[in-house]
């Protein structure tokens, strides 16, 4: 099998042609397990390319056990890695950084899926040169159902981002923005799993409300709104069109669709969205503040 990483290359990288990158994670908990699981899943990395920094225990006997090299040091794991995803709380982020700044130099990439820290947080961390990509994923990656927002920093080249978005086709799918809009990606499709179990708990709600037995209403409501997610992605259509194929004249779905125009539905969605970007902002800036601006 060639696996689709094995193209990966960038000028001012170490890689060739025909090596495939060595991966590790800085930080093995939930999010970092469920990625490493999917690269794995797809054959986008190859187990013995892949490598964990962890430093509690458990969970790097856990990584140990699946056959994938686990260390508690940091420092070893960017020695022996390619590519460098950062998977550790926002608050430690930067004193992770410099720890490996000097070993991560200009030829390693470094992908980040910290909330709120932004590009210019991390480069600053960082030598001059350093090639970095910020992620936004969300939490369905546990089931390989990602979707994930991504942007390069100053010097991230085309097969940066093409090797970033190969790996997270691998857990969902991935669109790449500009750093300005990761905020609203961070309120949208960061954010958006929370708005989507609580829709699917309110339509559930509704159905033992109207006589349908818990299990019964849960496993319906999650399946139509999983449904329909499906659909638009499926025909590419606007959402609006394919409501409006459901809504027949005088019928049952307009009526609902009434009701939850009338209780200010739409308009509680994007306010949703709205808030969520607004916080996402005030923690960005709040982190930038407590960062020094001097490279290395």
């Amino acid at each position: 099998m060639t696996h689709v990483m094995r193209q990966y290359h960038s000028s001012s990288s170490v890689l060739s042609q025909t090596m495939a990158p060595a991966v590790g994670f800085l930080g093995g908990g939930m999010m970092a397990s469920s990625l490493i699981g999917g690269f794995l899943k797809a054959g986008t990395v190859e187990k013995a390319s892949m490598a964990v920094a962890e430093p509690f225990a458990p969970l790097r006997d856990k990584h140990t056990a699946s056959g994938i090299f686990a260390s508690a040091d940091n420092s070893e794991v960017v020695a022996r890695s390619d590519i460098i995803w950062l998977a550790v709380k926002p608050d430690v982020l930067p004193l992770v950084l410099k720890e490996v700044a000097a070993l991560v130099g200009t030829t390693k990439l470094v992908v980040s899926i910290a909330a709120g820290v932004s590009l210019s947080t991390m480069e600053a961390c960082l030598p001059l040169g350093a090639r970095v990509i910020r992620v936004m994923p969300n939490l369905p990656c546990l089931v390989g159902e990602c979707a994930a927002g991504f942007c390069r920093g100053t010097n991230a080249t085309d097969a940066d981002a093409a090797a970033v978005r190969t790996l997270l086709s691998s857990v969902g799918t991935a669109e790449e923005v500009p750093a300005k809009l990761m905020d609203a990606v961070t309120g949208l499709s960061g954010s958006g799993p929370a708005y989507g179990f609580l829709l699917v708990e309110a339509l559930a709600d509704g159905g033992v409300r109207a006589g349908l037995p818990r299990p019964v209403a849960q496993a319906l409501a999650a399946q139509t709104i999983k449904g329909a997610a499906a659909m638009v992605l499926a025909t590419g259509k606007h959402p609006g069109d394919l409501k409006d194929q459901v809504c027949s004249p005088g019928g049952t779905t307009i009526a609902g669709v009434e009701a939850l125009e009338v209780n200010g539905f739409r308009a509680a969605a994007m306010s949703a969205v709205a808030a969520a970007t607004s916080w996402s902002i005030e923690l960005r800036l709040e982190a930038e503040k407590s960062t020094p601006k001097s490279k290395l």
